[in-house]
């Protein structure tokens, strides 16, 4: 069995992105390591919370990890910068800042201590351009460089072409509106276009492992929306979890990456 580790922007991304692949890891016997390279504290803690977001968001991510069985959660020492232009990007120890060596030099040491066979992280702008996604990309390729033993490295992501399909079907049937080539938080759409994705990972079967885990993230208004999705409709949404895996030749694989 393998040791697998995903490093994720802020509690909650791990819900949902690679909650599916993750349940699926640990049922197969691999042991899942999930980093957080934030505390997630930008936002406001709902009404009638004790405490901080960060703690609540932390205590959130456990519950999460209840969920999808990870057996250890790994904080790195940095605040959620936010999205780009807000005023936390220049905070003191907003993860955007951070030295990107010194970053995967703490995440290095977690894939050395666990003797990590995997490590996940994301595409190069981070799925939608938010500037701690995109510090996840640098640091992790990083990191996977300067591991004792160099562990097979992967990126989360989201099929742009496939998103386009459900935006013409949902049109077709009066939904208008989803510009899924719209310019994100760095200019560029949202995803990855297929003919560069590696792996589609089928978590059908898994589905409502996903949806438990994103309602684990009850103070988020994204994870929120998305369980708002008429289940039928979820399930095709997000029935599969993609990945790039840029060592391997083109193509997409519609199978399992770990065995």
């Amino acid at each position: 069995m393998s040791t697998i580790v995903f490093v994720h922007a802020h509690p909650d991304d791990e819900a949902s992105q690679t909650s599916g692949t993750i349940a699926r890891a640990v049922a197969q016997g691999h042991r899942v390591v999930i980093i957080y390279a934030t505390d997630g504290s930008q936002g406001t803690l709902p009404e009638g919370e004790a405490g901080s977001l960060a703690e609540l968001r932390r205590a959130e991510a456990e519950a999460s990890a209840v969920v999808t069985g990870a057996q250890r959660l790994v904080w790195l020492p940095y605040h959620d910068s936010g999205m780009r232009g807000w005023d936390s990007n220049a905070a003191e120890g907003a993860f955007m800042r951070a030295d990107v060596d010194a970053v995967a030099r703490e995440i290095a040491d977690v894939l050395d201590e666990e003797d990590a066979d995997a490590l996940v992280g994301y595409d190069w702008h981070g799925g939608y351009g938010h500037p701690d996604h995109v510090q996840v990309h640098r640091v992790t390729r990083r990191a996977a460089d300067v591991a004792a033993r160099r562990p097979r490295y992967l990126e989360a992501t989201m099929n742009r072409d496939r998103m386009r399909r459900f935006a013409v079907e949902a049109a077709a049937q009066g939904f208008e509106g989803w510009d899924v080539d719209a310019p994100m938080d760095d200019g560029n759409p949202i995803g990855t276009p297929e003919a560069h994705l590696h792996w589609a990972v089928d978590i059908s079967d898994l589905i409502q492992v996903k949806r438990d885990a994103l309602a684990a993230h009850a103070s988020q208004p994204d994870a929120a929306g998305m369980l708002l999705m008429p289940p039928p409709a979820f399930a095709v949404m997000f029935g599969q979890e993609f990945l790039r895996e840029p060592d391997r030749a083109p193509g997409m694989v519609e199978g399992w990456p770990f065995d």
